[in-house]
């Protein structure tokens, strides 16, 4: 007896429990389903990848480029298994529902846990790329069983079917599953949706065909699976909340998921501990020396006049809180993404008190909006900005620029349109990351900021021997603290003054003095001859 006949039939019989079309088409919805799951599967190490470890430009190519490459591997591979297709095609769909739907966990244990997830990353792509492109193969055998006078029209349906579920999976992914279950229990939701496709369609159109052995290894296999799964979704809460405090401590006081991002605010007051408050995995403000920050990005941009002033992000409220220290500023309009950090800088009392409670300010004005898009609507005097020239001051605090997400933010065409909002002679504040860890990022930025027009003069403020404990771009994973941040103070056409206004409200760190060492140390990280960075080329994170 030959290997074909244990398993599956001659290609001359007939032993299938449907009709040739019934048969069709219920192998074709199984290709939509599987090519679903598949670039869900994709998408998901795309995303965690880019929250934990940055750059998403980098973490899709990684994963697209291994992917695809594993998906010819695995379609050459398939070979081998064409004589026991209904077979290899069961247990194939059960390692695949295993692997894509607790890929994420993976990765995330990795993260935490291990501190490194790059390999993890690249595992998960090729393993999962080999099983994707074994599919169709398989599939293209089995269909066959119900049209063999068509092959053409058979490989035409096998692929439209497989497009249009990858549309599908590509839709379902950013609209329902992440939104509604989040990165790991979409995951593992769409693992177990893989396992019960697979394996209904080679038991119920095929399981004539497979000996007793194999029916009941293929139910045992996908029964293990489907057991794995749901015991990881009942579990996920509960590995949630211990990843959270592998990652940020014990002192974990508010964990959410915005419409935009994740947001965790640590720190108890009534034990002495700073508050903490990180988003996407970054620790964006520590009470320990946040002062150092907001002061050193706000007080030198407020010399001159300044009774109009727009922040551009911040919404924690604390670049605010320095601006409002003075008294004759009339007007802030603060522009940030996402409400819900607003919300949380609003009600949170150690985070309002940290900001001085500005949002009760009745100076503030705050808008929910993308800042690039928000900003070319007020310089054409749309979007209730007040059109050009209508603020003394702006205030770029916004995340670091070598962030995928971000560049645009720290581009030409960016800082064109804040060139425009500004009054004459007002100043534009940017944080432009670390000179000394980044400095080609930094340095990239000044060449950005005059590209567009502005004269500008560049300064840090430092951390001493221990560095600083947070900033925009930091992350808790142990490595060591930054030594300083970088600023960037510009005007249209000329070079400002880098000193304080003088009615600048006592401030606990930006004296004069540092100030100016702080002008001299930048210079000695000057990278020349850098491109300005732009929409259609972006400069930073090379």
């Amino acid at each position: 007896m030959t290997q074909q006949s244990v398993s599956s039939p001659p290609q001359g019989e007939t032993r299938l429990p449907v009709r040739a079309g019934a048969g069709r088409f219920l192998i074709l919805a199984v290709v939509f389903v599987c090519a679903a799951c598949g670039l869900v599967y994709e998408l998901e190490l795309v995303a965690l990848a880019s929250y934990l470890i940055g750059d998403s430009v980098t973490q899709a190519s990684v994963v697209l480029s291994v992917m695809v490459f594993a998906m010819g591997v695995g379609s050459l591979l398939a070979k081998r298994l064409r004589c026991r297709a209904a077979f290899g095609f069961g247990l194939l769909e059960a390692a695949l529902a295993l692997l894509g739907g607790c890929s994420a966990l993976v990765l995330y244990t990795s993260f935490v846990w291990v501190g490194e997830s790059r390999y993890a990353l690249v595992g998960f792509s090729l393993a999962i790329g080999v099983l994707i492109g074994a599919e169709i193969p398989l599939l293209m055998t089995l269909i066959q069983r119900f049209s063999r006078q068509d092959a053409e029209g058979t490989v035409a349906d096998l692929f439209a079917a497989d497009y249009v579920g990858a549309l599908v999976g590509g839709l379902a992914f950013p609209f329902l599953l992440l939104p509604w279950l989040g990165q790991l229990m979409g995951a593992l939701v769409t693992g177990a949706v893989n396992a019960v496709a697979g394996a209904a369609l080679v038991l119920c159109l095929f399981g004539r065909d497979l000996t007793r052995r194999s029916r009941r290894l293929l139910v045992a296999v996908n029964v293990l699976v489907l057991a794995v799964l749901a015991a990881a979704a009942v579990g996920v809460d509960d590995f949630e909340r211990a990843a959270r405090r592998a990652l940020y401590g014990d002192e974990v006081r508010i964990a959410l998921h915005t419409e935009v991002q994740d947001v965790v605010l640590t720190g108890a007051r009534e034990r002495g501990e700073p508050l903490e408050l990180y988003l996407d995995g970054r620790l964006r403000v520590s009470g320990r020396d946040e002062f150092r920050y907001h002061e050193a990005l706000v007080h030198p941009a407020m010399r001159g006049p300044h009774g109009r002033v727009l922040i551009l992000g911040g919404g924690d409220g604390l670049a605010a809180r320095e601006v409002l220290r003075y008294r004759d500023v009339r007007s802030v309009t603060l522009v940030e993404l996402d409400p819900g950090v607003v919300r949380l800088a609003r009600t949170d009392p150690a985070l309002a008190a940290l900001n001085g409670h500005a949002y009760d300010d009745p100076r503030l004005r705050q808008v929910s909006a993308d800042a690039f898009s928000w900003l070319r609507g007020a310089a054409g005097g749309g979007a209730g900005g007040g059109g050009a020239g209508a603020y003394d001051v702006v205030v770029s605090d916004l995340p670091n620029p070598g962030i995928t997400a971000s560049m645009k933010l720290y581009s030409e065409e960016f800082y064109g349109l804040a060139a425009r909002v500004l009054a004459q002679g007002g100043r534009l504040a940017v944080h432009a990351g670390s000179p000394t860890a980044e400095p080609r990022t930094y340095w990239t930025v000044d060449a950005t900021l005059r590209a567009a027009g502005f004269g500008t003069t560049p300064y840090r403020v430092t951390g001493g021997p221990s560095g600083f404990a947070a900033g925009p771009d930091r992350v808790k994973d142990g490595r060591p603290a930054a030594r300083d941040w970088g600023f960037e103070l510009a005007a249209v056409g000329a070079r400002p003054a880098l000193t304080l206004a003088p009615d600048a409200p006592r401030l606990r760190s930006p004296a004069p003095a540092l100030l100016a060492a702080g002008r001299r140390g930048v210079e000695r990280t000057r990278v020349a001859g850098l491109p300005a960075s732009t929409l259609v080329h972006p400069r930073y994170g090379g």
